[in-house]
């Protein structure tokens, strides 16, 4: 294949950084097996990258001749990048699931995260626009060719990671790996962004339930005289999942009839809370035991959300509000803020 001009390649970068970036995002949310194909869009994405490298170096070098303003913003987002890149790898692979304190998957979403605003930057510094002309038969194989290998060169990876026995092999379809499952005792602690583990007395916890219709109190003893019983994973994106057994009660027998509210919001003690559809009532649990032992502080004692389906941050810990409302499950932030 001819070397592409650089402005052609600029084009193909801006557009598999682009995939790149909203598959992750749509990745890191999904946890219902549909999710795979996302994953497997955001790998490819990210191999395409990697094939454009050498093209891209020899533009990264005639800058670097010249040292243009924003030399080292431009450096910056090459670095992060790369880290990015390899870190995406290492996790993929097994072969470096922690880096130090920390997963090579949080690196991955750190650098790619504190890459975007340099990359905003880069486009709108050094914009390079599209053409009518860029629609060629020339121009549309070679980006057939670069989706194609990039394809091909993750299923062989894929099989090669399998084949040879990497840990990588063994990871959950969202790219989790498995932590303790059927042990509730090995259950991760694990809080989302600045909340910290709450110490709970049962004795004065409240769950206050709100509808449309009235507003009620139950006691710690009265939500557990219920048994309803479900396995369900439990899929961090911090890149570990769990699959364990919660006992407690499902939430449309808290709520039986939830009139024309549309959504349901499950709240913690910290103020953290997610919404919910209402027609997910019946496969959501308020769990107050794992494993038949009631639930450890740091995984919600005395009650928290199990959300089959819904990666961790849906599964509200510590929960003390549970509130119907009129406004749709969608209207809020696609990950929590605080």
């Amino acid at each position: 294949m001819r070397r592409p001009a650089g402005r052609h390649t600029n084009l193909a970068l801006l557009a598999m950084l682009s995939a790149a970036l909203l598959t992750g995002f749509l990745a890191y949310g999904v946890g219902t097996a549909w999710g795979r194909w996302i994953v497997v869009a955001h790998g490819v994405a990210g191999l395409a990258i990697v094939a454009l490298a050498p093209w891209k170096s020899v533009i990264v070098q005639r800058g670097v001749a010249r040292r243009r303003p924003g030399f080292a913003a431009s450096i910056a987002l090459t670095a992060l990048a790369a880290v990015a890149i390899l870190t995406g790898i290492l996790h993929a692979t097994g072969l470096g699931v922690s880096v130090g304190p920390v997963t090579s998957l949080q690196v991955h979403v750190g650098a790619a995260l504190a890459a975007i605003p340099l990359a905003v930057w880069h486009v709108l510094a050094r914009p390079v626009r599209p053409r009518r002309t860029d629609l060629t038969r020339r121009n549309l194989l070679r980006a057939g060719t670069l989706l194609g290998g990039a394809a091909l060169t993750y299923a062989a990876a894929e099989g090669l990671v399998r084949v040879t026995g990497l840990p990588g092999g063994e990871r959950r379809f969202t790219g989790s790996y498995d932590a303790g499952s059927l042990k509730a005792d090995a259950l991760p602690v694990t809080q989302w962004l600045d909340d910290s583990v709450q110490r709970i007395d049962p004795l004065d916890w409240r769950l206050t339930l709100v509808t449309m219709a009235e507003v009620r109190e139950l006691s710690y003893e009265e939500v557990g005289a219920f048994g309803d019983r479900i396995r369900a994973i439990l899929d961090c994106t911090g890149g570990w999942y769990s699959k364990q057994d919660w006992e407690g009660v499902r939430l449309d027998r808290l709520i039986p009839e939830p009139g024309e509210a549309r959504s349901v919001v499950v709240r913690s003690v910290t103020g953290y809370s997610r919404r919910l559809p209402v027609r997910d009532l019946s496969n959501l649990l308020l769990a107050v035991r794992l494993g038949g032992e009631p639930l450890p502080a740091g995984n919600g004692f005395p009650a928290r959300l199990v959300a089959p389906g819904r990666r961790g941050f849906w599964w509200v810990k510590w929960v003390s509000h549970i509130e119907t409302s009129a406004a749709p499950w969608w209207l809020q932030s696609p990950f929590p803020l605080t």
